[in-house]
């Protein structure tokens, strides 16, 4: 039986992307078990990132040229349900790594496996809705992000707590055996373009907003993987908690953060007067505007006072979590029909390789750099690797107000019929 427009396209799409970044960030829960069995500097826990997010970019445009095809060939249904077919296998195998290089391996198939999801997804999602309903549709797909953190760490920090880290990746990988399946029963759109076949892709060099747009993807993008993929082992180190409570206080406070934060874009962005797309941007810019000092009040914490921290980190990820709803319907707006998929997977590419994929690896890297000069002044090698860290983390605040001015930019350069 097939699954028609009015039985929850949407609802499905939207578990796929929990899974998608279920599976992409539950390394995040499980750094300091990983960092102690294979004695690993932050620089490489960072780096596990950056090679599946290099890969991931890469493998999107093809992927996503691919959807844009209306006819002679898979259809998005079919892509999406190789894509987790694959990439959750991947994550299941990173159980059996016995080093670091061979996990790393692991990451490189996940990155090409998630890399279909976005770009057939948003394309899919665009068919199915007008503008003037599309923000609140990207918003309920993009709460994934918080809900697939929510399980990536208040799931895989205790199960890696209770039974390793090698479970909680076997764990991550099994909603797969549902969803896959699930994907195949799914009766796509029709396009809401004139055009059968994927128009050529050199127009998107000739809308301006799209690449600021772009260059917004990746710095968000180096915000948010920098934020998840460090904050447990921040309130391990730096505040005391223990792996478990650590995931459970990360998972849950950005599940509920990024779901309030994804319904206030949904909100907001259907609500705008005027040009939609130039209002989405400048509500997204002056969310991260306001992020950014809640993000450096978090980071100042003193060690101990966990609970406040927490609380301040989660008000600036609820805010972060609003470009996804505001930014991705702008996408939408400025973009032909027929260029979608291609405009999304371009603005993948350059959001990861510019963005997410040095976030966790400069972030880590000066977490090194600044836990050596700890240790040069006498510190014990624990309490230098926390010092390192939290110094690292503010690089957090200040690319959150950068990323407010490119938003803003991008919003005047919107045409008016944009």
């Amino acid at each position: 039986m097939k699954i028609g427009p009015g039985g929850g396209p949407l609802l499905v799409l939207f578990l796929v992307n929990v899974l998608n970044f279920y599976d992409r960030q539950v390394l995040g829960a499980i750094f300091e078990p990983l960092r102690h069995e294979f004695h690993l500097s932050d620089t490489q826990l960072g780096a596990l990132t950056t090679v599946f997010t290099v890969v991931y970019a890469v493998a999107g445009l093809p992927l996503g040229r691919l959807a844009d095809r209306a006819r002679g060939a898979p259809r998005r249904g079919r892509l999406l349900a190789v894509g987790v077919a694959v990439w959750s296998g991947l994550t299941a195998c990173g159980a059996l790594a016995a080093n670091y290089a061979t996990l790393l391996v692991t990451r490189l198939g996940v990155g090409i496996g998630e890399a279909v999801c976005a770009p057939a997804a948003t394309s899919w999602i665009g068919d199915l809705y007008p503008s003037e309903r599309r923000t609140r549709a990207m918003a309920r797909f993009m709460m994934a992000v918080p809900a697939g953190g929510f399980l990536s760490f208040a799931v895989g920090g205790p199960v890696a707590q209770a039974y390793g880290w090698r479970v909680a990746l076997v764990v991550a990988a099994l909603p797969a055996l549902v969803l896959a399946p699930l994907l195949l029963r799914l009766e796509e759109p029709a396009r809401t373009s004139h055009h059968t076949t994927a128009l050529s892709p050199w127009p998107l060099a000739r809308i301006p907003a799209f690449w600021w747009i772009a260059a917004s993807g990746a710095i968000v993008n180096f915000v948010l993987y920098s934020f998840s993929f460090f904050l447990p082992a921040f309130l391990t180190r730096v505040h005391g908690l223990s792996v478990a409570r650590a995931g459970l206080a990360t998972g849950v406070g950005s599940g509920v953060a990024g779901v309030l934060g994804a319904l206030a874009a949904g909100f907001l962005g259907d609500r705008l007067a005027g040009n939609l797309a130039r209002g989405r941007l400048l509500a997204a810019a002056w969310a991260a505007l306001a992020a950014s000092p809640v993000a450096l009040a978090a980071i100042g914490r003193p060690a101990g006072s966990a609970a406040l921290a927490v609380l301040l980190f989660m008000l600036a990820y609820g805010l972060w979590q609003t470009y996804y709803g505001l930014v991705y319907a702008a996408i939408q707006d400025v973009v032909p029909a027929g260029l979608r998929a291609t405009a999304m997977a371009a603005y993948y590419l350059a959001m990861y390789l510019c963005g997410a994929a040095f976030g966790p690896l400069v972030t880590g890297r000066l977490s090194d750099h600044f836990a050596h000069q700890g240790m040069a002044a006498g510190l014990a090698a624990e309490a230098a690797r926390a010092a390192g860290l939290h110094q690292a983390m503010y690089v957090i605040p200040a690319l959150s107000l950068a990323l407010a001015v490119v938003l803003w930019a991008g919003s005047r350069s919107v045409s008016d019929n944009g």
